[in-house]
């Protein structure tokens, strides 16, 4: 099944933090954060201006990013997670 945002919306995946055990202590998964970094998977055509062209989004599939913590709409495809939010959303590009 393939997803094509619409408008200024990005479909990203969470990008798992590596898991370090420092002293010996394991963090359970309930009491994690969620991760701040994704890869984005797909991306919408962009959001219209005021004389309705399109504005081109300024990231692209493929890119790594920083989101919000809870941004977001959390989705479920083919059993992976996904995350849908607005480019606005992202905080930024990870080069």
């Amino acid at each position: 099944m393939a997803v094509r945002p619409l408008a200024d919306r990005v479909l990203v995946k969470r990008l798992e933090e590596k898991e370090e055990k420092q002293g010996g202590i394991i963090i359970p998964d309930t009491a994690k954060e969620k991760p701040q970094e994704a890869e984005v998977v797909a991306v919408g055509p962009g959001k219209r201006g005021d004389k309705g062209d399109r504005m081109a989004p300024d990231v692209k599939k493929g890119d790594k990013v920083l989101i919000s913590k809870y941004g977001g709409t959390d989705v479920k495809i083919n059993g992976a997670e996904y995350v849908i939010l607005r480019e606005d959303d992202i905080l930024g590009v990870i080069e």
